[in-house]
């Protein structure tokens, strides 16, 4: 057999079918792929452009990132979460009312930016030579709106391997063109351009995969099914980028450019494998949830193995990052962004907090509750509103990170688990019992490759390869004398992935 046969076999063996356990495997799978190419693309494309163009310009396409973000987030109505949930398999008739309704919102999202930023670049940041960039990065709400509708069915039906071509080729577009301009023009239009041309590359490749053709229709008691699910989604929005980017949008507005690129590039880099699991498990299990809604048995089955494999990645994940910020910051960075080490150490705990509590919110969608994370997310918002500021005016980026991980620590992760036993009657201690294992496999991995990266004699670049890889040998080390000493058996849930992938 031919290599080219047996990559065509091992996708064939990989394309979602059969039952549910199976489809949902096999569809995490591809997920887990895209998010693993797309984030080594993104990531790659970010510490390229941290090298070649500096802290200084990508703090201008913080700002333009922040301003098109909440734009987003304060018009966004859940019309593919709606469609999704929805426990009919056929959503035809819902798909050209969501398709004006989303060309509508690009339409109005580009038209507010090109309008609002002078005010929010030159008034609200101070920063005039970022008025350009956020009213060229309008475009992009503009081109996905005329997408194609047809691609929800892809996570709806668990179609997840023609995701995977939509988003991977967004991502190596972005990185194509956008490195390519830095390469010439090392300014922050590196970023605009690369950014512009992913959602370009997005909007024709969904048209190329799906045999959907949309045309101008309205139907008004659809639209106003789909807003109704959605408006509790449209608050949880809003509410989402007020304590996930109002921190970053605080720290452009309170201290400076360069101080929020350095936030936002250790918050993506110390979160990027905690959450990208929390992404693969929020894209996957809110279909799978949503199929299981009306068997609590199995509901309840599926939550504890998705919380488990969760935790199971997220602990090694955000311990080991904290350990090896230093070595991380002078190999991909450089020596211009060591300011940014202790915010990277704390906001690894964050990405901890945030892949754990993901786990949540997907549950809660599904069984038609998704007002809990609306109102769950406000307490947060007000939580954060207190105490950011005295904690910035202190100690800068590292109190803004101290803010946001403490407040998910307490009280928010408590209430999570509370509202989650509480809505699928499962007890708080199966819950928390989660998390025990994953914790003392963890905690002596970090301690030894903290320890081993203060006294090693070789450079940076040396040090990060050898910290990560004690880090996994010490690691695996303890999962296994933790499986023989106790009932812990995590590894049976990878060999029931492995046979389901197999299958």
């Amino acid at each position: 057999m031919s290599p080219l046969d047996k990559l065509r076999a091992l996708i064939q063996r990989l394309t979602p079918g059969g039952g549910m356990a199976e489809r949902t495997v096999k569809s995490g799978a591809w997920l887990a792929g895209q998010n693993v190419v797309g984030r080594a693309l993104q990531l790659g494309f970010l510490a390229v452009l941290a090298r070649v163009i500096g802290p200084g310009e990508l703090g201008l396409v913080g700002i333009g990132l922040l301003t098109l973000s909440a734009t987003k987030r304060f018009t966004k109505i859940g019309l593919n979460h709606a469609l999704i949930q929805k426990v009919e398999d056929d959503v035809d008739s819902h798909l050209n009312t969501t398709w004006m309704l989303e060309i509508g919102r690009g339409v109005l999202i580009s038209g507010v930016l090109l309008l609002a930023a002078p005010f929010v670049a030159g008034s609200f940041f101070g920063e005039p030579r970022a008025v350009r960039l956020i009213q060229v990065l309008g475009l992009s709400p503009l081109l996905l709106g005329f997408r194609n509708p047809g691609i929800v069915y892809f996570r709806k039906d668990l179609e997840f391997h023609k995701e995977f071509v939509y988003k991977i080729g967004g991502d190596i577009a972005q990185f194509v063109v956008g490195v390519g301009y830095a390469m010439v023009h090392p300014t922050a239009w590196a970023f605009v351009f690369g950014f512009v041309a992913a959602d370009v590359t997005k909007f024709f490749i969904s048209y190329a995969i799906h045999g959907y053709r949309p045309y101008p229709s309205f139907d008004v008691d659809v639209a106003k099914e789909l807003i109704d699910y959605g408006k509790w989604l449209t608050g949880s929005s809003i509410l989402y980028f007020l304590y996930s980017e109002g921190d970053d949008a605080f720290v452009g507005w309170f201290l400076t450019p360069t101080a929020l690129a350095y936030y936002q590039y250790t918050y993506r880099f110390s979160n990027a494998p905690a959450t990208e699991l929390s992404q693969v498990v929020t894209s996957v299990m809110f279909p799978a949830f949503s199929k299981l809604q009306t068997d609590p048995e199995q509901l309840r089955n599926a939550f504890g193995k998705t919380i488990r494999m969760s935790s199971f990645v997220a602990f090694p994940s955000a311990i080991g990052i904290a350990a090896v910020a230093p070595e991380f910051i002078l190999t991909v960075f450089g020596e211009e962004w060591t300011p940014a080490i202790p915010a990277m150490q704390v906001l690894a705990f964050y990405g901890l907090m945030r892949a754990i509590g993901k786990t949540f919110g997907p549950v809660w969608e599904a069984i038609g509750r998704p007002d809990y994370v609306t109102k769950m997310s406000a307490i947060r918002v007000v939580l954060i509103a207190i105490f950011i500021y005295p904690m910035t005016d202190a100690f800068g980026i590292v109190g803004t990170a101290l803010t946001v991980t403490g407040i998910f620590v307490f009280p928010m992760l408590p209430l999570d688990i509370y509202i989650t036993s509480r809505a699928i009657d499962i007890p708080v201690r199966s819950i928390v019992y989660e998390f025990v294992y994953p914790f003392l496999a963890s905690v002596p991995m970090g301690l030894v490759v903290w320890s081993l990266g203060r006294i090693s004699p070789f450079g940076a670049p040396v040090t990060l390869v050898l910290l990560i890889a004690v880090g996994a040998v010490v690691f695996s080390v303890n999962v296994l004398a933790l499986q023989w000493v106790s009932n812990w058996n995590v590894t049976n849930d990878f060999q029931r992935i492995y046979r389901n992938l197999a299958a």
